[in-house]
């Protein structure tokens, strides 16, 4: 077959399952078997009209004109392969087989598109003798299967590109096995690694230099750095994915960029792992007594915001001798034995002597271009006019993921040469802040800032008062902070929330995953969320934005608390735990701003001590339950010593604040006053019962008495029976 299928094409990957073992146990049989091997696999390909376009040791990679002459060279190889007398000495040569249906691109013999990286993924999933199908294969062949041949439905599974579950179907057929173990995806190993909102592009290098340094037995810490944009988290992400069959005990990611406290890097870590602190011992000796004997890969994730945090890395090192850590990270975290990995930009092609279309496409920077293009306008096209545009977009960006993503996304309202002429003045008005900030970093700040500008007021509005959450955001959270009657500023949004965060997501500058109750969240990158934050103190909006976050998260938190114990006890577990970031930020406003007060003089008890002692008191058993005692004593022994002891204080001058627990409004001053004291003292009484829990979980029976006294004597005095 002289000419390559093009357009829609059917992909059949094959390989032997364990050959690398084989070679080194039979070298001299296994060179019999491979070429027996390659003669029965390529007479049933070439019988169906299948092109082989790459051969790879012993892997076939093959592309039919239809889906079903791909199913009957599949069929044929495997019962071929599995009547064929093999040697003795190495057995049956079990090859497992991969069917993916999608639009790519042919040019000099190859193949270039998506289909080909997830035929590929569906592939790595399978065993020596099966044969993988994925949906869009099966949904053309379905009606038109022969007779005796049926698709196993296997279920939606994730593979290790970590963007979109696939729907994988086995073939079975007459003579066939049928009876496999279960299929090698990421749900067949402990993990908790993120899906991904687009495909992993380029880096094909640097990922299989990180693979293979993280699979050196004396490499125990590898840290990826670069300026923010360059793409170290999905790298860091896609290692971790590749490496699943090398920790039996699991890969877990740990995302830090919400946290700006190094103290709380232990009970991060913690959390992602479910690891209960032990009474009377430090959270970092549970830590590492929990890691001990495992065999388990760590994604430290935004180190660069808790640097300081690094002897914590260096302790659960030496605790845990298998334990192996990646960390992302603007700057190295100098520890002995750690491995520098710098991220570079992506290649970029020469803009004063491009090469050919089909060679310009081959560069990294070019590719991701024209993918997340082709995202926002499925139709784009890389032609010999827009070529030099797309270069040079690539170029001005100095090959930055995120900046080219940025860039990219606007294809659906400019062509290229409209995109670099606005990107082009642009970039050469920005300053980027300081002289010792990253060219490249500030280049990737005006990608941002280009970004915004194309923004519409409301959507600008909307952008930065996101900035004010930590972690994800729900929608609930979205419209009671950002969009509430009661900002003491310009008020409600000037644009519908929902197409709001649409036209955000559009621009590739908010991202939406699924919470832990299956709600969408919404999420800004570390580099986009900084940015936002400067967009939101320039506003004049912040102080407003960060108390109306503070007073959301405590109504969340006042109405968990009545489910922390129940039947609906995981829901809100779950659902705390999903804005945990966004409480502790709510908790740190309410310690500045009772620093404030004090710093000014004031007297009585101020706004912010008052939000975090009833944020405290409705929460204490999530810190409990979830292991989080030394943290919980934190937080709540900070609020309780600037809290006053007794209910005679003054009265906070702010009744609305208590307008969510009931509190009514509009009385006489004097019984609102009365009423304000009582529940100060019982948002007292709680933290100081919590923090006697919490205390005598730790085996520190002297201070859980002494706080649970006085949390008897408030009780008493409030006359609360």
């Amino acid at each position: 077959m002289n000419n390559l299928p093009s357009g829609t094409v059917t992909f059949l990957f094959t390989d032997i399952e364990g050959s690398t073992k084989r070679w080194e146990a039979y070298p001299q049989q296994m060179q019999i078997a491979l070429q027996r091997h390659d003669t029965i696999v390529r007479s049933a390909i070439e019988a169906q009209g299948g092109y082989i376009f790459k051969t790879m040791g012993d892997a076939f990679y093959v592309a039919f004109p239809t889906p079903l002459s791909a199913l009957a060279a599949t069929r044929e190889a495997q019962r071929s392969l599995l009547t064929e007398q093999w040697d003795g000495a190495i057995g049956a040569v079990p090859v497992r087989m991969a069917l993916h249906t999608g639009m790519v691109e042919a040019r000099g013999g190859d193949y270039f598109g998506q289909p080909l990286n997830r035929v590929a993924r569906l592939l790595s999933a399978g065993h020596g003798g099966q044969t993988l199908v994925s949906a869009a294969t099966q949904e053309l062949v379905r009606d038109h299967l022969p007779p005796g041949i049926t698709l196993l439905d296997m279920g939606e599974h994730r593979l290790k590109d970590l963007v979109r579950p696939e729907h994988i179907f086995q073939l079975v057929a007459p003579g066939l096995p049928t009876e496999f173990p279960p299929l090698r995806t990421l749900e067949s190993h402990p993990n908790n690694l993120p899906l991904q909102p687009t495909p992993f592009i380029g880096r094909e290098k640097e990922l299989a230099s990180l693979v293979a340094l993280l699979r050196h037995p004396d490499v125990r810490l590898v840290t990826l750095t670069g300026p923010g944009g360059t793409g170290k988290t999905r790298l860091a992400l896609q290692a971790a994915a590749e490496l699943l069959e090398d920790f039996p005990d699991g890969v877990f990611s740990v995302e830090l960029a919400a946290l700006t406290d190094p103290s709380l890097v232990p009970s991060t870590i913690a959390q992602t792992l479910k690891v209960m602190e032990a009474a009377g011992k430090p959270l970092i000796e549970s830590l590492k007594d929990y890691l001990h004997d495992k065999r388990l890969l760590l994604v430290l994730d935004n180190f660069e915001q808790v640097a300081s945090a690094a002897p914590v890395v260096d302790a659960l090192m030496k605790g845990a001798p298998h334990l192996k850590i990646v960390v992302t990270s603007r700057v190295n975290l100098r520890l002995y034995g750690e491995h520098a990995f710098p991220v570079p930009p992506f290649d970029l092609p020469d803009p004063n002597h491009l090469p050919p279309v089909e060679r310009l496409t081959q560069y990294e920077a070019v590719q991701l271009f024209i993918e997340r293009a082709q995202a926002a306008k499925p139709d784009f096209q890389v032609t010999n006019e827009n070529a030099p545009a797309v270069a040079e977009i690539c170029v001005r960006l100095d090959g930055l993921p995120l900046a080219i993503e940025l860039a990219a996304a606007r294809v659906r309202l400019l062509p290229p040469n409209a995109l670099l002429s606005r990107l082009s003045s642009r970039l050469k008005m920005l300053t980027g802040g300081g002289v010792n900030v990253p060219a490249r970093q500030q280049t990737l700040r005006g990608a941002i800032e280009w970004s915004y500008d194309l923004l519409d007021e409301g959507e600008k509005q909307l952008f930065r008062r996101m900035a004010v959450f930590q972690g994800g955001r729900s929608l609930e959270a979205l419209e009671a902070v950002c969009n509430s009657e009661g900002l003491q500023i310009e008020g409600k949004l000037q644009v519908d929330l929902l197409d709001g965060a649409e036209s955000l997501m559009n621009s590739s500058l908010l991202q939406q995953r699924d919470g832990r109750d299956g709600e969408p969240r919404f999420w800004l990158l570390e580099t986009i969320h900084e940015y936002a934050r400067e967009k939101l103190q320039d506003s004049g909006e912040e102080a407003a934005l960060c108390r109306e976050h503070a007073l959301y998260f405590m109504r969340l938190s006042e109405e968990a608390e009545p489910h922390l114990i129940g039947k609906r006890q995981q829901e809100w577990l779950d659902r705390l735990e999903d804005d945990y970031d966004n409480i502790r930020a709510a908790l740190a406003w309410s310690g500045e701003q009772t620093n404030r007060v004090e710093a000014a003089g004031e007297e009585g008890e101020g706004e912010g001590e008052e939000v975090g002692l009833r944020i405290g008191g409705a929460i204490w058993r999530f810190w409990y339950v979830r292991g989080l005692f030394t943290e919980g004593r934190e937080h709540l022994g900070a609020l309780l010593a600037t809290s006053p002891a007794s209910s005679t204080s003054p009265t906070l001058p702010i009744p609305t604040l208590y307008s969510a627990s009931g509190i009514a409004e509009g009385t006489e001053a004097g019984r609102q006053q009365q009423s304000l004291s009582k529940s100060r003292s019982r948002s007292r009484a709680k933290a100081l019962n919590g923090a006697g829990v919490l205390a005598q979980r730790q085996g520190d029976y002297s201070s859980a008495s002494g706080l649970h006294k006085e949390s008897l004597a408030l009780r008493r005095e409030m006359g609360d029976k």
